[in-house]
């Protein structure tokens, strides 16, 4: 009932804002691409900032019309929607861009929460920066950042794999990752596979020699809804229990980083690489490059460490 009344009181200034713009030509808003974050569950996430770009922008693109409709009806909005999901986002791009060449303003938001955040998204924010139009990114709500904070574990740094690969080399890959990442790794998961995915998680621990029984875990799901829930355990815990009990709703897994001296291992890996890359007469952006394709791990991770070495190199 207080979700259902802040929404209406919400939609009624919303009225107000909408008989502004449209009695006044300067409140338009200049040309552009307005991305925007949408609420992951409850409704009344939704920022009072986008509620207004999305009443004053000429046409929203999103990756489910049904789905965005629910939204604006329920904050009164009326607005032409058109479809940018996974499979037409590199066509619609070009036709975004044309349009806000045109001199439009153009929204785009996903099903729910920040766009490119494995959503639709990156494609056109690529097309933008690529061609030098002029893009805003609005923030709101984001079940990655919600379910860290959540799961407890600590927040100095993250890992984000989104969704884990289904099979093959790159889910061994990631997996491998994750067992010795040093720092807290985050991953989107169907309900239906966490199951799985974490019982994988919890052998790749094993194999890396340290135990799944003393890694903390937390499974999320459900955020911002009714039967929002937070289950904590360790890895070895959470694969027993949602192996026979799969969990139900939206989910996020939080794993925690691994023991100091498995990340350093994974660290030592790095140095000798890259050592003897650089040793070999190779750049320092090349070893970099090489050393990230081998070990999976990001180029400017690699990068800065080659940098460091070769600059201690350099000075001895």
């Amino acid at each position: 009932m207080e979700n259902k009344r802040l929404i209406d009181l919400v939609k009624e200034n919303m009225q107000t804002i909408a008989a502004d713009a449209a009695a006044d030509e300067a409140a338009c808003l200049a040309p552009g691409l307005y991305l925007c974050a949408t609420p992951i569950g409850n409704l009344g996430d939704i920022t009072l900032r986008t509620l207004e770009t999305l009443s004053r922008v000429k046409r929203i693109y999103c990756e489910d019309t049904r789905n965005t409709l629910k939204l604006l009806n329920a904050y009164g909005i009326k607005k032409p929607l058109e479809s940018c999901h996974e499979h037409n986002e590199k066509s619609r791009a070009e036709r975004i861009a044309a349009e806000v060449r045109a001199g439009d303003a153009v929204a785009f938001v996903s099903d729910a929460g920040m766009p490119g955040v494995s959503d639709p998204g990156a494609e056109l924010i690529n097309k933008f920066v690529e061609q030098g139009l002029p893009f805003v990114l609005q923030p709101g709500a984001s079940a990655m950042t919600t379910a860290w904070i959540m799961s407890g574990l600590p927040t100095k740094s993250l890992l984000f794999l989104g969704f884990l690969p289904r099979s093959g080399a790159e889910r061994a890959e990631a997996l491998e990752r994750i067992a010795k990442s040093a720092d807290s790794v985050l991953i989107y998961e169907s309900p239906l596979r966490v199951g799985a995915a974490l019982s994988d998680i919890a052998e790749a621990i094993e194999k890396s020699g340290q135990s799944a029984e003393e890694r903390p875990c937390a499974l999320v799901r459900e955020i911002t809804k009714a039967f929002e829930e937070c289950v904590r355990g360790s890895a070895a815990e959470l694969a027993k229990r949602f192996a026979v009990e799969p969990p139900k709703g939206e989910c996020v897994l939080a794993i925690g980083a691994a023991e100091k001296e498995a990340a350093s291992e994974n660290n030592g890996m790095l140095d000798a690489l890259l050592n003897a890359l650089l040793c070999e007469g190779v750049s320092v952006k090349s070893a970099a490059r090489i050393a990230a394709e081998t070990l999976d791990m990001p180029k400017n991770a690699a990068y800065k460490r080659a940098m460091e070495l070769n600059k201690a190199e350099i000075e001895e």
